[in-house]
């Protein structure tokens, strides 16, 4: 088979964990797929076991495994989009990317760092030019949190590098794991278009949240935990609305006197009178007349009661409607469950009623909140790298420069980052007491304070005796 660009980037991505030594001898590692955190029985696995009578075909066993999975995440992303008509759900999806794709300091949504300038621009030209992805990267997030899965096709051109993108529906393409017994380490995507096509591995760009490894080969959505509590408030707000409705309106009771009409004919008087004071014509749907004969009672409808003796005299008496209006304990129970799922704070959802504690409360929610985010924005900048190295590798870059930039996208809480600040000026503020004291030394400081490395002490006090000839 001819050496091209594509047979090397197969050999490159075979096990998703790229390994370039620097010229001080360090080694620099990227973990693209996140390999660490998998386990060895993933959620097909699991399914299989607790689903051993449905698929017995001994001859493809492995197949109808995945088959069996296959099926039932379509029944997932089913009630996926189903969750996302709800508000409270589909402002929690559009907060997730608002908050991971906001602009830094500099204007930009990422931020490339890298000592090589000329790998700065070619990223620089890769990330905001070919894929813009100050636009796209909103919509790819959201879709990621939404279903747990985002995938994008690569167009690879040699010497090139990637010339565009193509997202695709998660509905179809499988990723293919531990399919190929002469090459375990084999990961392939299986597109079903028109066409089934076979993609690999450096042509798909998966993004997926690895929050639960039972997933696994596939991501778990932000959504999959208030799942069960979405139904269930569904079904409470449902059966609240029709209880409303039926109980809402006043009635009224007719108590009518017959007097000494037979007991025969009670029925019939009582009748006459209630064609006299209301009726309601119903339509026949085939002739367009009105059917008098048919007479269906609303809930609007009054009652007309035939009294007579002790009782007698006619008298007109009010069913009040519905009173306990606001009784919706049961309800906001529910969605406080469907809230804590989705881990964002009620005041971004608008509900500030639930912050007890007013700043100081929204405050701690916030760097809560901020976490969440750094997780998600660490998975997708996994798969920004995954694109980045795939083009440098493209044009040409093999060695350390090959993996020698980092990725990051700006954190949305300024409380967060406050917080790492003030801690750090604590840090020298209680330096400085404890220098001019002389109670310690300065090697007692930095392991005990600041509690660095020898490796990072002695870079330390070559920068300090640098800076100090500069002056």
């Amino acid at each position: 088979m001819a050496d091209n660009i594509f047979s090397r980037l197969g050999r490159l991505f075979q096990s998703n964990v790229i390994i370039r030594k620097k010229d001080n001898n360090q080694l620099v590692v990227k973990d693209l797929d996140f390999s660490q955190t998998k386990l060895t029985s993933n959620f097909v696995d699991r399914y299989q076991r607790l689903m051993q009578n449905t698929y017995s075909n001994p001859y493809n066993v492995a197949q109808n495994r995945r088959a069996a999975y296959e099926i039932r995440k379509h029944d997932l992303f089913r009630d996926y989009e189903l969750m996302d008509q709800d508000p409270i759900i589909a402002s929690a999806l559009d907060i997730y990317s608002d908050e991971s794709t906001i602009d830094n300091i500099e204007g930009e949504i990422l931020k490339i760092k890298t000592e090589n300038s000329k790998i700065g621009k070619i990223l620089h030209n890769l990330y905001y030019d070919i894929i813009n992805i100050e636009f796209n990267l909103w919509s790819w997030m959201r879709n990621m949190t939404k279903y747990g899965d985002f995938y994008l096709q690569l167009d690879i051109v040699d010497k090139y590098g990637v010339v565009n993108v193509k997202p695709i529906s998660a509905y179809d393409i499988t990723r293919l794991e531990d399919h190929d017994p002469a090459n375990p380490q084999l990961i392939q995507f299986e597109i079903e278009d028109d066409k089934k096509e076979i993609k690999e591995n450096y042509e798909i760009a998966h993004f997926r949240l690895m929050s639960d490894t039972n997933f696994l080969p596939y991501g778990r959505s932000q959504l999959e935990g208030g799942r069960k509590v979405f139904k269930q408030l569904t079904l409470m707000e449902d059966a609240m609305l029709i209880h409303r409705i039926m109980r809402a309106p006043e009635k009224r009771i007719f108590k009518i006197d017959v007097g000494n009409i037979p007991p025969r004919e009670v029925e019939q008087f009582m009748q006459k009178i209630i064609n006299k004071m209301k009726k309601i014509p119903v339509i026949d749907q085939n002739t367009g007349e009105y059917n008098l004969k048919y007479n269906m009672e609303s809930v609007t409808e009054d009652y007309f009661l035939p009294v007579r003796g002790g009782d007698s005299g006619t008298q007109i008496e009010t069913l009040p409607g519905l009173s306990n209006n606001d009784a919706i304990e049961d309800v906001e129970y529910l969605r406080n469950k469907l809230m804590a799922s989705l881990r964002i704070p009620k005041a971004f959802l608008g509900y500030e009623e639930g912050l007890s504690g007013g700043k100081a409360t929204l405050a701690a929610e916030d760097v809560r909140f901020a976490r969440t985010i750094e997780r998600l924005q660490k998975i997708v900048v996994s798969e920004l790298t995954k694109i980045g190295i795939v083009h440098l590798y493209s044009q040409g870059f093999n060695d350390s420069d090959l993996i020698d930039f980092d990725l990051e996208l700006q954190n949305p809480s300024m409380i967060h980052e406050q917080e790492k600040l003030e801690l750090m000026n604590q840090q020298v503020e209680l330096a400085e007491k404890a220098m001019d004291t002389k109670l310690f030394s300065r090697k007692w400081i930095y392991d005990n304070i600041f509690d660095f490395s020898d490796d990072k002490k002695m870079q330390i006090f070559e920068d300090i005796v640098e800076d100090t000839k500069q002056k």
